[in-house]
């Protein structure tokens, strides 16, 4: 007699054996397995922390077993490149090196992340008021990438005399802020005491030190020795020309002087910081 289903005979059927079953030959379970540490191309720019000594910095230069980062005052570091041997925004990176060929920027010459395609944003009713037209150039070469990306605008008041008045005007408000950089101000000077009269909590005048803003480009990225002094009485960039052999054309001077200027690293720290603050102040939530 056959079986009903399989056709055998009951003669032919062995005792049933055990199912067979495929396992893998890794039994860990996946809360232990090591977690893999994603590779990234050292590629100029790219901010990292070495976590054994808290070293933040961007990288500068990657060659053959080393890494080289700077931090944020300049200092340089160089690290050896091993597996893991680096934080990125808190995750543990293996950095190897840079394929050859073009390198897409990854920070602004301001130094922020740079965010590639991104689009104009519309601007705010907030403003950022400087006292001339070299200040606002000088503002826009470096800081332009991250002021479109905010939606701040910047204009120049011709001078600082009318600020008061030219607030008053503007009428700042929680949805509309105004931040104001100033030249020269230090106490008891004029620029200080027209400063001081500008009291609206939704107004912040900050400046800096220097007579004009061409002094907040470093001397050493313009290959001088000093910024010259210049007698009082004298007009302060026509002196500065003669001093250094310049061509008397005030106007020829500042294109060669912000030709030079590339990125924060050729600003002076007293500029850097003020203009960090007005962007900060104009873009902040009410």
């Amino acid at each position: 007699m056959r079986h009903p289903v399989s056709g055998h005979r009951p003669s032919d059927e062995g005792p049933p054996g055990p199912r067979l079953r495929s396992y893998s030959p890794d039994l860990t379970p996946p809360w232990k397995k090591p977690r893999t540490v994603p590779e990234i191309a050292a590629e100029p720019g790219l901010v990292v922390e070495e976590p054994g000594t808290g070293f933040c910095g961007a990288v500068i230069r990657c060659e053959a077993g080393t890494v080289t980062l700077e931090d944020r005052f300049g200092k340089h570091r160089v690290f050896p490149l091993q597996p893991g041997g680096f934080l990125l925004e808190g995750r543990t990176v293996t950095l190897v090196r840079p394929a050859s060929g073009p390198v897409r920027p990854t920070r602004t010459a301001s130094g922020s992340v740079a965010v590639p395609g991104a689009r104009a944003r519309v601007a705010r009713a907030g403003r950022i008021y400087v006292e001339g037209r070299h200040d606002a150039e000088l503002v826009e070469k470096v800081w332009g990438d991250d002021l479109r990306v905010e939606g701040v605008v910047v204009e120049y008041l011709a001078g600082v005399d009318d600020l008061p008045a030219v607030v008053e005007r503007f009428a700042p408000g929680p949805d509309a802020r105004l931040g104001v950089l100033v030249d020269h101000l230090v106490p008891g000077s004029k620029e200080w005491r027209i400063a001081q009269s500008v009291t609206s909590e939704h107004a912040l005048v900050v400046g800096h030190p220097y007579i004009d803003v061409w002094e907040a480009v470093k001397p050493s990225s313009l290959g001088i020795a000093a910024w010259p002094r210049v007698p009082r009485g004298q007009d302060w960039k026509t002196g500065v020309c003669r001093a250094l052999g310049w061509p008397d054309n005030t106007g020829a001077a500042w294109q060669g002087i912000l030709a030079r200027v590339r990125s924060y690293k050729d600003l002076e720290p007293e500029l850097l910081g003020r203009v960090e603050e007005l962007i900060d102040f104009v873009t902040a939530q009410p």
